[in-house]
């Protein structure tokens, strides 16, 4: 279950075009203020909404690119386990680790 809290703050102010998240994010109040926000959501619909939101799905295919990136850099321990205390060089540890997945 998600922190609703939380994901607001994840958003606020964001100036995006679109706004592309999984259907955890499929709540009221988190679309409300993204559209607030002029965004596009593209966010699939729960099964037990009522109405069910029609979605660009060219866009949310995107949303798999950065899904695929994250589970390439996750093989590297210390992203994955989080060694790092200071978030400079949890950072620094990802920016390596993402250079490193672009040079394969």
């Amino acid at each position: 279950m998600h922190d609703y809290k939380y994901s607001h703050q994840l958003i606020e102010g964001l100036e995006v075009k679109y706004i592309i998240a999984d259907k955890a994010y499929d709540g009221n109040s988190f679309l409300a203020l993204a559209k607030s926000q002029s965004e596009e959501v593209v966010v699939p619909s729960k099964a037990n909404r009522s109405e069910q939101r029609e979605i660009d799905k060219h866009v949310y295919k995107e949303r798999h690119l950065v899904e695929c990136f994250f589970a390439k850099i996750k093989v590297f321990r210390r992203v994955a386990t989080r060694y790092e205390k200071l978030m400079v060089t949890f950072h620094a540890i990802v920016t390596i680790a993402a250079c490193l997945v672009w040079l394969q």
